[in-house]
């Protein structure tokens, strides 16, 4: 006990500490309790945080800051209406053809399942074949039963997505536009002594931000080799398979995993074991280990110098605490947690020792 009231004493005397703490504490309260409805604001603040990257290499070039604020907000509204009414309708359509093949898929699967006792008897028998296909049916069938729930439950879908859509692009702008204007006013409810969090943010501003920035492209150039690969070879729902391996790169080690068996799945059923479908499962291979070994190091040479077990962890805990939000965001929030334990004072017989040692 008395350890750790010295362990109090030591780092909480120290004021910057205390409003540090404070400050972190009062974001992730907000977060907690509000937000589900504060949802669009923070989206909204996230895109632009992205965006202003953008506009601060305009700027840098001497383009006046309202003038880049313009050009980078209309090409961002031109990308989110490509996305809404050029992508969105394809990968529906796409998806519900892959959720009409479901019957077939499984009757030629459960024909495949019925082999296996025959090639492998001393592996399988007839019975667990049997018990494996029983489980199989049943998944898919609460699979259904959750597609006709959320078809059911779509117009409360649809009016969120208006929402987002009507109200999104409104809050970039004027995050945007007014950034300045913001900063002054949220700065007059911070703390006076915020070095220490100044220092924390400038640290994590450089990080994070090449990180969002890296996995943007990351994602489109991923998305983009994987859809010329997909349809010269000819799989079906290649711009849905695509899409996913794309946007799998979001979630590290666990993504490229996960996505993987949609793919494989989706060409067996096409092609079966044959060239086709093992020239495939190569060309799939490649585009990961080019993206893990090759564009990777690429965009993210000088950022998130984090241990592989610490990314994990991260996901584990964030993804735990806020799903999938917490999965996407499980690197960033790593690094701030870095950030913080660097940034995190010393005691000065600490810092003593430390340099004696070095000595």
């Amino acid at each position: 006990m008395d350890r750790i009231v010295q362990w109090f004493k030591q780092h909480l005397s120290n004021p910057q500490v205390v409003n540090l703490t404070i400050v972190l504490l009062g974001i992730l309260l907000v977060l907690s309790f509000t937000g589900d409805m504060l949802a669009p604001v923070i989206a909204g603040i996230v895109l632009a945080y992205l965006l202003e990257g953008v506009i601060g290499r305009l700027t840098q070039v001497k383009v006046p800051r309202i003038l880049s604020v313009w050009l980078v907000f209309l090409v961002f509204v031109l990308f989110l209406a490509s996305i809404i009414f050029g992508l969105l309708p394809v990968l529906y359509n796409q998806f519900t053809e892959v959720v009409q093949q479901i019957p077939s898929m499984l009757t030629k699967g459960q024909a495949a399942l019925m082999t296996l006792p025959e090639r492998y008897p001393e592996l399988f028998s007839i019975a667990q074949v049997q018990e494996i296909i029983a489980s199989l049916r049943t998944q898919l069938t609460d699979f259904g039963q959750n597609l006709v729930t959320s078809s059911i439950s779509g117009a409360a879908s649809i009016i969120t997505v208006v929402i987002y859509v009507v109200l999104l692009p409104i809050l970039i702008f004027f995050f945007l536009k007014d950034k300045t204007t913001l900063l002054k006013w949220l700065v007059r409810f911070l703390p006076r002594d915020n070095e220490l969090a100044i220092r924390v943010w400038g640290d994590v501003d450089f990080q994070i931000g090449n990180y969002i920035r890296g996995k943007f492209w990351e994602i489109l150039i991923v998305w983009f080799v994987t859809f010329a690969t997909f349809s010269y070879l000819g799989i079906q729902y290649s711009m849905l398979l695509s899409v996913l391996v794309g946007v799998s790169v979001l979630i590290p080690y666990v993504g490229a995993a996960m996505v993987t068996i949609p793919v494989v799945l989706i060409a067996w059923f096409q092609w079966g074991w044959n060239s086709d479908f093992i020239t495939l499962v190569i060309a799939y291979l490649v585009i990961q280990a080019l993206d893990g070994n090759l564009l990777v190091p690429l965009l993210f040479s000088e950022v998130v110098n984090i241990h592989p077990v610490a990314i994990i962890v991260a996901v584990l805990l964030f993804g735990g605490l806020w799903g999938i939000w917490g999965v996407f965001f499980a690197i960033p929030l790593a690094t701030l947690v870095q950030a913080i334990l660097l940034a995190w004072p010393k005691p000065p017989g600490e810092d003593q020792a430390k340099e004696k040692q070095g000595a």
